[in-house]
Parts: structure tokens; C-alpha cells; sequence
């Protein structure tokens, strides 16, 4: 058959109908590239609409590539925070050194991306809302592939409805990924760490910049994304074991982080009364997931969903793009078994690079020891000293293959 004969026969197939889970980071982006390849998609998502705010996140390496094809690179550049300094003090508030943010995280100044979660998600959604089928207050109650043609699902809101394909981008502790695999402590790994973020007044005077004070096993940072009037307030901890009971109650999450800072010094005990009373509070476990396959039948996983590689490294939403670009493109002239299998291959090497960068970077801003915290002290005045970085290999491991569009 000619490429013609091939195109038309392609065109004449009912679209594929697919369900996308999540609508942060990855779930959009993989809507976007789907419909571009003639897909019918719909994407649920239990919160009432796309979360604004949040934390700042990066876009690094490869994943420039993948807003650039979306054609939202120029928003996103025009969102840029533009972090000029990163302030590290002791114990007792007096300062250790202040470093370019770009030397430490591996980032390429006047190339890489940190901006607001809220306006990723702002312009991924942006970008495909008029295109794709959004259900939000909604999730997914089960899913059935027995039927053994579609997945069979039924919603929360009591719906049932029939794909051809559905995608789990929900997240680290994914619902998707325990009805295909089972409970999430198989994949879980666990890097020692437990954190709270939430939002605070800044009466600090501080403007594009972080701060961040440390005592062994112990940081607490404020983050002024701008001139604006609240900074983002982070509490990181050392804890041998994950704090299951605390990761479901608020208050139990409240109390463990202010009986770690009891005694902190410089800015640590307004923070802790701010977090008592704060309405956004973020609490969870430093941690990733690491799967030996992200799909099951005609189920995949996307994003922190499938490999999670944590805040140390810089990396959830660079990856997230990177494979809901890989996927989408994999599933594009071929079925959902050749599809996942492409993506896995394909994808997998640039995933587990990016995992790997735990212990470089911010995973060494937080020592738990006294020598290892001097020693991190005195990386960092050398730091101070150096030229910025060219970026680093594992950003930029995979070159995006050019997937053609049905549409």
C-alpha cells in the first residue's frame, strides 16, 4: 500500500478513545500530544478545576524541547521566576555563603525554566481545553479489562464508560497504579527525608531569592519567587521511616514538624506558628517510585505515577513532559501492546539517569550529620567561586524523536 493509500486507511479508523487520570503536569501534556495524533480523549480529575499556585517547579533539558512543540515556551518564559540567590546560614543564623542558584541545581541560566506549578499547568491546560474532554470533581471508581476489546470504568460520580486505553498521571500515590499493580510500598522508595511546604507572609524584605537554614539533619527555607506578598516557607526533616500515620491527618503532620523544630533558631519558630495555622499545608515523604514496567493490558503510567524521581532531584515535571511527549508519540501508529513497549524502551534510560541524580545537587543540601553539614558548607563557599554551569548530562540524555501528527 502507498503512504497515501496507508494515511487515508489510518484516517478512516474510528478515533481511539482514551481516558487520562490527573490534570497537573503530565495529564494534559499527554492529552495535548494524543489529540494531535488523532486520539478522542478525556482526561478526570477529582479537584474542581486546574490547581493554581503551588511551588516553583523546573523545566530543564530535554523537556524545552517538548513546551517549545506545544508552542507555550514563550509563555512560560515570560513566567519565569528568576532566582538570583540562594543564602545558606548556620545553626544560629549567621551565613555560611551565597551561590548562584544555576552553579548548584545544574540548571543553564538563560535557558532553563523555574516557574510557578500553577502557570505550567495554567498553560498546559490552556493548550488543550477546547480540544479534549475535561471531567473534573471526578475520578476513577474501577477498572475492568476483562471485556477484553477496552477497559470498562466507572467513575465516582456513578458514570460508566468504555475505552480503548487509559492512563494513570495521578500522581505519586496513584489510585491508577494500585488497581493495575497493587499497593503502592512495593514501588515506593524511600530517601529519609519528610517535608512541609506551605505559604507565609513575607515580612522578610526578601525578593527572588532562598534562603535556607540548616542544622544536621534539619532545614528550613523561605523562597521569594518575587516581590510578591507571601514567600514559600519549606520545614525538611531527617526520618529513619516513612510516618504512615501521619500522612493522612493534617494535625498528626502539624504536631511531628513543629516537635522536630522545637528549638530551631533564625526564622524557624515563626515558620512552625505559620504552619499551624496554614490553609495550603503540603506534607509528605521524600521519596520515588521505581517500577519494573509502567502498563498492564491497555493501562499505562505516566509521570510521578510511574517513576516519581523526587524534589532532590529538580526533575517530576521535566519527566512528566518528557514521557506523556514519548508516549503519545509511541501509541501513534501502533496498538496499545507495541505502544507501551516503544514507550518503556525508549524512555526508560533517559527515566533512570534523571533518578539517579539523588545525592547530587539539592540532595546534599540536607546532611544529617555535624561533619557532613560542614562539609557541605565548605562545597558550597567553593561553589560561590565558580562560574555558572553548563548543565547537566542526565537534562538533556534523550534527543526527542520526531513523532508525526495526525492533526
Amino acid at each position: 500500500m502507498t503512504s497515501t493509500g496507508l494515511l487515508r486507511d489510518v484516517r478512516s479508523t474510528p478515533r481511539r478513545k482514551v481516558l487520562i487520570s490527573g490534570a497537573s503536569v503530565a495529564g494534559p501534556t499527554l492529552a495535548f500530544w494524543l489529540n494531535r495524533h488523532g486520539f478522542a480523549v478525556t482526561v478526570v480529575e477529582k479537584a474542581g478545576a486546574i490547581r493554581s499556585g503551588g511551588y516553583p517547579i523546573d523545566v530543564r533539558g530535554t523537556a524545552l524541547e517538548v513546551v517549545r512543540r506545544m508552542g507555550i515556551l514563550p509563555q512560560l518564559r515570560d513566567a519565569h521566576i528568576d532566582l538570583r540567590r540562594l543564602t545558606f546560614l548556620d545553626g544560629d543564623g549567621s551565613e555560611v555563603t551565597s551561590v548562584n542558584p544555576h552553579t548548584l541545581t545544574g540548571g543553564v541560566e538563560g535557558r532553563d525554566l523555574e516557574v510557578r506549578r500553577g502557570d505550567l499547568t495554567d498553560a498546559l491546560h490552556t493548550a488543550v481545553r477546547d480540544d479534549v474532554e475535561f471531567l473534573f470533581n471526578d475520578s476513577i471508581d474501577t477498572l475492568d479489562q476483562s471485556c477484553g476489546h477496552g477497559v470498562d470504568v466507572t467513575f465516582r460520580g456513578g458514570s460508566r464508560r468504555t475505552f480503548d486505553m487509559v492512563f494513570g498521571a495521578d500522581g505519586l500515590h496513584s489510585r491508577t497504579r494500585e488497581f493495575l499493580f497493587g499497593p503502592e510500598k512495593q514501588f515506593h522508595r524511600y530517601l529519609g527525608y519528610c517535608f512541609a511546604g506551605f505559604t507565609m507572609p513575607n515580612t522578610f524584605g526578601l525578593s527572588h531569592e532562598l534562603m535556607m537554614w540548616n542544622t544536621p539533619g534539619r532545614a528550613a527555607a523561605l523562597y521569594a519567587v518575587g516581590d510578591n506578598d507571601d514567600v514559600h516557607a519549606f520545614l525538611n526533616f531527617a526520618h529513619p521511616e516513612p510516618p504512615f500515620d501521619a500522612f493522612r491527618n493534617p494535625e498528626a503532620q502539624r504536631d511531628l514538624v513543629a516537635a522536630v523544630f522545637a528549638d530551631g533558631g533564625w526564622e524557624v519558630p515563626g515558620m512552625v506558628a505559620a504552619m499551624r495555622d496554614a490553609d495550603d499545608l503540603f506534607f509528605d515523604g521524600v521519596s520515588q517510585i521505581r517500577m519494573p514496567r509502567w502498563s498492564s493490558g491497555r493501562v499505562a503510567l505516566v509521570g510521578d505515577a510511574a517513576y516519581a524521581p523526587s524534589f532532590l532531584t529538580g526533575q517530576g515535571s521535566s519527566l512528566a513532559l518528557v514521557g506523556a511527549y514519548m508516549l503519545a508519540g509511541s501509541l501513534a501508529d501502533r496498538d496499545h501492546a507495541a505502544g507501551f513497549a516503544a514507550y518503556e524502551h525508549n524512555t526508560r534510560e533517559f527515566v533512570t539517569v534523571n533518578q539517579e541524580q539523588v545525592g547530587e545537587g539539592d540532595a546534599t543540601l540536607f546532611p544529617t550529620t555535624a561533619r557532613a553539614l560542614e562539609q557541605r558548607n565548605t562545597m558550597l563557599r567553593n561553589l560561590s567561586a565558580m562560574p555558572s554551569a553548563e548543565g547537566r548530562p542526565a537534562h538533556s540524555a534523550l534527543t526527542l524523536p520526531e513523532f508525526m501528527p495526525m492533526t
